[in-house]
Order: C-alpha cells, then sequence, then structure tokens
C-alpha cells in the first residue's frame, strides 16, 4: 500500500471532530488515514483520563481507528496534508482493462435421487443458483461432473458458455486426459514443417 512519511516526532498532530455514540461530539487527534476497499478509516487520539499510581489521576489518550465520514468531521480551516496517509495501491493495466473478474472455478448443484442419471447443473461459484458451501470444482472435476448423464452447464451464470467449447475439445488429442483422447486425421500440411 503506498503511504505518505509518517509525522515527524516533533510534528503538531492535527485536530479532527469525532462523533461519539449518543450524538457528542470531541474534538481529538488524527494520528493517520488508511483507504480500504469499502472506504476510509481514521486513526484518531481520543482524550482522556486514566488512574495513576494512588488516588492520582492522568492525561491519557484512547486511539481506534473508526470509519470516515461516518464518524469524524473536518475541523474548519485545518489542513489535513501533514496526516500520513495509506492508499489503495493502483490497479494494474490488465486489471484497469478487464475491469472486475469473477471468482475462478465452478460448482456441481445434484438433483434428488440415486445412482447415475440422476442429474444435476454445473454453475460458476458466484451463481445465484449454485448451492452454498458446495466444493469449488478444479476445471477437469467440472467438465467431468457436465458428462455425467443428466447434468447440465447452467446458461444463467454463463457456465455453459464458458465450459462447452472445453467439453467439445476434451476429445481431442491435446486435452490433459488422455482417457478420453480420440485418435484425429490430420492432412499433409499439417505434418509439414514451417
Amino acid at each position: 500500500m503506498p503511504t505518505s512519511p509518517p509525522p515527524a516526532p516533533d510534528q503538531a498532530l492535527v485536530p479532527v471532530r469525532v462523533l461519539l455514540p449518543g450524538g457528542q461530539e470531541v474534538v481529538a487527534r488524527l494520528w493517520a488515514r488508511r483507504q480500504l476497499p469499502g472506504g476510509w478509516r481514521y486513526h484518531i487520539g481520543i482524550p482522556v483520563y486514566k488512574n495513576g499510581p494512588g488516588d492520582t489521576v492522568e492525561a491519557a489518550e484512547y486511539r481506534v481507528w473508526v470509519r470516515a465520514p461516518d464518524h469524524v468531521r473536518p475541523v474548519p480551516g485545518v489542513s489535513y496534508d501533514q496526516v500520513p496517509t495509506e492508499y489503495l495501491p493502483k490497479p494494474s493495466v490488465v486489471d484497469q482493462v478487464l475491469g472486475p473478474r469473477r471468482p475462478s472455478g465452478w460448482v456441481l448443484a445434484k438433483a434428488g435421487g440415486r445412482g447415475p442419471g440422476r442429474g444435476g447443473a454445473v454453475h460458476a461459484v458466484d451463481c445465484e443458483e449454485a448451492p452454498a458451501r458446495a466444493q469449488v470444482l478444479t476445471l477437469d472435476r467440472a467438465l467431468d461432473g457436465a458428462q455425467q448423464p443428466g447434468v447440465r452447464l447452467c446458461s444463467l451464470c454463463g457456465a455453459a458458455a464458458e465450459l462447452d467449447p472445453f467439453s467439445r475439445a476434451s476429445t481431442t488429442p491435446w486435452t490433459t486426459d488422455t482417457s478420453r483422447a480420440q485418435p484425429v486425421a490430420l492432412c499433409g500440411s499439417c505434418l509439414s514443417p514451417g
């Protein structure tokens, strides 16, 4: 995570207004800011008292991470440029081009009954029709499941579009599972080099 430099020991920390439960508002110190996928968190120090030795009471500070802007507000006229700040890493060029990607893997939703031909469906792991907490299958396991009698590939989540080309290709000699390989006739130009 990219960060700004930490504050110098003699650097004055900046004030921030903190909204407490029950509607109270206090001024606290802002120690750091952190950007997270779900929003910003601010590391604040709220002034409090603590019991000291004997019957003494001492000034202290309670530090906690809070959500911004839910729990904090800026103090008018205060600059927050010097607050140590951690930013989310910038997305890679691949992530920028492709955008968000779905989780990998598939699950098999079995239909009721016993024995061969009982049916079911292969879904992407994030399909709304996929069973909760089902075992995530690799490509080969999903293709094996899809070849069982009565099992279909879900078209709602795209498992059909994603897996169907692989299931058709599984009969070619370059598949990793040679038990399903079938001989293919090649023309002479395919066999000649260059």
